[in-house]
């Protein structure tokens, strides 16, 4: 079966660059023809969509589907819709001085077939909103979904069969060992969204095929509370963008830095704050369940661990539940006092589960975060300009938000991606469209140029002619 699979996955290939290479470039009408393609698959089977996560997820919040991935999405269709026109026109270059009246020219030459390797997290989201960019710069693409979201994944096959030929833009399922078959083949660009050490390994393979990649990994995205902040609104704040998805986001806070002393205070406004937005969490379909009985366990054992080794483990728990063994919710959990050591400090948490460090200074603040890898995001909350400029000019982070938490990730007029570990290359908007393209360089020459005269035979003529560009440049 799984060889009928691979087959299958390069008859498809070869397949999408025979018909590239018959349609180089499509011209505007061609990209936007299969843009609004993909806003229609978007628009007109939200409902299935939503079901279809659920169903994988065991409890999956139809609300935060539909802003976090359904609308997403559809707002970068249209943004790429009316921003394509202008990111497909030839860029007008300066010329330097000895090659007038040359002229310079940029033209955003699609590259081909691109691979798009997504996740489960978002599993809508993180593979459609890639194919936009994709699309819009006028290549063929093949994606590869979660093998942890089977339902899914066979639903964005069946739609996007229905939605595009099978050269255009084509979803191939599979488990684990299809994902390494996919990712070695020879893609004129491969974007991956996952984990930073299986990222390590679909960079190991992309460079036996010198494909280029972009890399959407992940890290410990650290929050700063500066003493000059808002306690409540930055707790609130923080409730939220850890508890979306329960937790199961690249871009959540995964650990927060609080001045010295404020942790016990910090921990009572968060739980507040939990309370307010989920007071109820077993049968509240607001709360988003973990993906996988693995995942459940991976963070039941890191919270024992903390426990065991003498950590403060607050479960927040509004209604006092039990939430039944069959279930796969996990309580929001507080860690205070965790040893650096604890897989909660070392590992990226990807769960409900937040530990909360003290720091003495904002210079404490700063050297925590620059010992470890370089995060997806970085999150500062507070009043102070001097403290806020420190955070942003010593610290190096994929993103940051200010005073809240995500919202540097859907602006499609910023590019979207990481550093070091979290990843490299970046995508949304015209990052994307730039990162699927090659900006080839274009120089046309003027009949009314004078390089002629730098050839030989050389004389005194080109001693003149090479003095005076010596002199001009």
């Amino acid at each position: 079966m799984l060889q009928t699979r691979q087959d299958a996955l390069g008859e498809r290939f070869q397949l999408q660059r025979a018909a590239f290479e018959a349609q180089p470039f499509p011209d505007i009408g061609v990209r936007k023809d299969r843009l609004k393609r993909l806003l229609a698959l978007t628009e007109r089977h939200e409902a299935d969509i939503c079901t279809a996560i659920d169903a994988d997820f065991g409890g999956r919040s139809a609300h935060e589907t539909r802003l976090a991935e359904l609308f997403v999405v559809r707002a970068g269709i249209r943004h790429a819709l009316s921003h394509l026109r202008g990111w497909m026109h030839e860029r007008r270059v300066a010329t330097t001085m000895p090659f007038l009246p040359g002229r310079n020219r940029l033209v955003a030459q699609p590259l081909g077939v691109v691979g798009i390797v997504s996740p489960w997290n978002y599993p809508f989201q993180l593979a459609v909103a890639p194919v936009t960019a994709a699309l819009a710069a006028g290549n063929r693409v093949l994606v590869k979904p979660s093998e942890l979201t089977p339902t899914f994944s066979a639903l964005l096959a069946r739609l996007a069969g229905e939605h595009f030929a099978a050269d255009e833009l084509s979803v191939i399922t599979g488990n684990a060992e299809m994902g390494k078959a996919f990712v070695s083949m020879p893609f004129d660009h491969l974007l991956f969204t996952g984990s930073t050490a299986v990222g390590r390994q679909v960079a190991m393979a992309a460079a036996a095929n010198l494909t280029p990649v972009t890399l959407e990994l992940g890290g410990k995205s650290p929050a700063i509370f500066d003493p000059s902040c808002d306690l409540d609104a930055a707790a609130a704040s923080i409730a939220y963008g850890k508890l979306l998805n329960a937790g199961q986001t690249c871009i959540a806070p995964d650990y927060l830095l609080v001045p010295q002393g404020q942790a016990g205070t910090v921990a009572a406004k968060l739980a507040t704050a939990i309370a307010r937005l989920y007071p109820t969490l077993r049968d509240n379909p607001d709360y988003t369940a973990i993906i996988s009985d693995r995942h459940y366990q991976r963070l039941r054992d890191m919270i024992t661990e903390a426990r065991d080794a003498g950590a403060d483990i607050v479960e927040v728990n509004p209604a006092g539940e039990e939430l039944g063994g069959a279930s796969r919710k996990l309580l929001p959990t507080l860690v205070r006092n965790a040893g650096p050591n604890l897989r909660l400090m070392r590992e990226e948490i990807f769960g409900p589960v937040l530990p909360i460090v003290e720091y003495a200074t904002v210079d404490d603040a700063i050297d925590h975060v620059n010992r470890a890898d370089r995060p997806l995001a970085l999150y500062w909350f507070g009043r102070d300009s001097g403290n806020r400029r420190r955070i942003l000019h010593e610290t190096v982070a994929g993103g940051v938000t200010i005073n809240d938490c995500m919202l540097h990730l859907v602006q499609e007029n910023q590019p979207f991606g990481g550093v070091g570990a979290s990843g490299m290359g970046a995508y949304h908007g015209e990052w994307g469209f730039r990162t699927f393209s090659k900006e080839k360089p274009v120089f046309l020459q003027s009949r009314l140029s004078a390089g002629g005269l730098l050839r030989p035979p050389y004389g005194k003529t080109f001693e003149r002619l090479f003095s005076l560009l010596r002199h001009i440049t």
